[in-house]
């Protein structure tokens, strides 16, 4: 009963995604609008990691499975990409780079924001020990 209430949830958020996406205004993805609200119930605690952890761990553990109808369509239109496979290619590396990149600066920043607040946090807490 447990699984079938984690499927629940995680559909419910599926289709409200999609519903929200068909009102939207412009051009949104659906899957992007349900992690967003997925990750907002989390957080505010209308969901708890519990609701959803097996069913998540579940679908995570067998995602290689959910990628063979993009490798099969990939293998369908490989008369197209053999054309253009130095541009891919370039395409490829550079975006992989840049997302290295990106990825490096953002921990770095998180790391110098935490270390900042843990000082700022140690010195407050020595400031009222010398004031006592």
């Amino acid at each position: 009963m447990k699984i079938i209430r984690q499927v629940g949830i995680i559909f419910a958020v599926c289709w409200i995604s999609e519903v929200v996406e068909r009102f939207l205004p412009f051009s949104f993805p659906a899957s992007v609008i349900g992690m967003l609200l997925l990750f907002f119930c989390l957080v505010t605690g209308i969901l708890k990691v519990e609701h959803v952890q097996e069913k998540a761990d579940f679908l995570l553990e067998n995602m290689a499975f959910f990628f063979v109808p993009a490798g099969v369509s990939i293998i369908n239109y490989f008369d197209i990409l053999k054309n253009n496979v130095l541009q891919i290619l370039a395409v490829c590396v550079i975006s992989t780079v840049v997302t290295f990149a990106v990825t490096a600066y953002v921990v770095k920043a998180v790391v110098r924001l935490t270390a900042g607040r843990m000082t700022a946090g140690r010195n407050a807490a020595e400031e009222r020990r010398r004031k006592s």
